[in-house]
């Protein structure tokens, strides 16, 4: 007779949790179809890119770029099922060389028996561009047709020849409208309303920063937190989700928007803008001294000479920060990019110096006038170094109108200060020297 016994049930087994395991909330309200996707309405609308595509049953190779939880995934899905393709799909950041052969020669095979296949790359700019070059010969010959989702600009991450046999459609972030048609829907699902207040709500929605992914994991942690009868308000639901850190990677895309959109405010005399801007990439966690270079980078390409102040206080945020640290350090830098977004603006000075370095590379190694050169030697002096130099501080007005530039360039002007802050008074300078230089030259 068996000694055997049969095993002894799970933990989770016997806690009745291994049959009906619910899904997470984002699984179960996965849109069946393409017109239940939200937020999207510029490709899925009735005259979207994706809508026309569909109308005629071909569907070309695709690159959906836009930022998680927008729905790049279940809409390859929905393609696949819409043109009646197999779907296939493969992460850039799991696969390789050998997966990528593997699922070709699948692709083939299916091929040969009449059945096309919608290969999904998800992360596909993480490829190389040797692994990405491998795509190209399948795509050509119909062997797939390659829908590669993306979160970074194709421009820069994919090869030209890949995206040359592709198409690009952007997925917008979702509006405040889509976040709320998520919640709607999930209060439909679950058979309860959501326990807040409208501001609450209001505040759920920007909590999600535009993921609808991301919104209804939130809906999940609202109805766990709360108790019955409970309803919370804007406050205690920030205390209680201890809100998502924005979605911000310092590498990427994210990074260069803001900064960008910083800079340009600044530049755009909008110190409001410019502050809203600083303060989304503090509160990213950017680093301060990055931002601290930028805005003496601000000072010394969009200010210049019109406030010569502007250098010097950029300078003493960055010190300031280096001193104090955070957070008081960060005051000093917001500081800084008031008085750059208020100063008066040249790049006068930066496009002098593109001018200069242009015509410097261009004319070669031309010999400065023989007049303005030392002559430490006597063969020097017989050769003409220093002859007729005339010492400015030696002149009446302390300006001798020499020439200095090379013979064979003559005068060339770089730098022309507008009419406005300081350089106002550079051009007065700049003016009455031009006048002297005219009338001493024609004596």
């Amino acid at each position: 007779m068996s000694r055997n016994k049969p095993p002894a049930p799970s933990l989770f087994a016997a806690a009745g949790l291994e049959q009906d395991t619910p899904h997470p909330l984002p699984d179960r309200l996965r849109p069946r179809t393409l017109a239940d996707v939200v937020g999207q309405d510029h490709i899925l609308g009735p005259d979207g890119a994706l809508t026309r595509m569909l109308e005629t049953r071909s569907l070309g190779s695709l690159v959906f770029w836009g930022p998680p939880g927008t729905g790049k995934t279940t809409v390859a899905r929905l393609l696949a099922d819409a043109t009646e393709l197999h779907f296939e799909q493969i992460s850039a950041v799991f696969s390789g060389v050998a997966d990528l052969k593997k699922v070709f020669e699948a692709a083939r095979a299916r091929r040969e028996s009449g059945k096309g296949t919608l290969l999904f790359v998800d992360e596909v700019h993480r490829f190389n561009r040797a692994q990405q070059d491998s795509f190209l010969p399948v795509m050509e010959d119909g062997t797939v047709v390659l829908v590669g989702a993306t979160t970074e600009n194709p421009s820069f991450e994919l090869n030209a020849a890949l995206l040359s046999r592709a198409r690009v459609l952007v997925f917008r972030s979702l509006d405040a409208a889509a976040v709320e048609k998520l919640f709607a829907r999930a209060e439909a699902v679950e058979g309860k309303p959501l326990p807040l207040d409208a501001e609450a709500r209001a505040a759920l929605a920007r909590m999600a920063d535009g993921d609808g992914r991301a919104a209804l994991t939130l809906v999940e942690e609202v109805w766990r937190s709360a108790r019955p009868g409970e309803v919370f308000n804007a406050a205690q639901l920030q205390e209680i989700l201890q809100r998502r850190a924005p979605i911000y990677d310092k590498s990427a895309d994210g990074h260069y928007n803001l900064i960008s959109a910083l800079h340009k405010s600044v530049r755009g005399s909008d110190p409001d803008a410019a502050l809203y801007y600083l303060a989304r990439m503090f509160d990213a966690g950017e680093d301060p001294l990055f931002l601290a270079r930028r805005v003496v980078r601000m000072a010394v390409e969009d200010i210049g000479l019109a406030d010569p102040q502007a250098l010097v206080i950029a300078n003493a945020a960055k010190d300031a920060y280096d001193f104090l640290g955070s957070p008081e350090g960060e005051l000093a830098i917001a500081q800084a990019v008031i008085y750059l977004a208020t100063a008066p603006k040249s790049n006068a000075a930066y496009v002098a110096y593109g001018e200069a370095m242009r015509t410097a590379k261009q004319a070669g190694s031309l010999l400065p006038p023989k007049h303005i050169l030392n002559a430490p030697t006597s063969l020097m002096k017989s050769e003409g170094y220093g002859g007729g130099y005339q010492y400015d501080h030696d002149t009446p007005e302390g300006f001798s109108g020499q020439n200095y530039f090379p013979d064979e360039l003559g005068r060339v002007t770089f730098y022309d200060p507008p009419d406005r802050g300081f350089e106002r008074e550079i051009r007065k300078r700049l003016d009455y020297w031009a006048k002297l230089r005219a009338n001493k030259n024609a004596r």
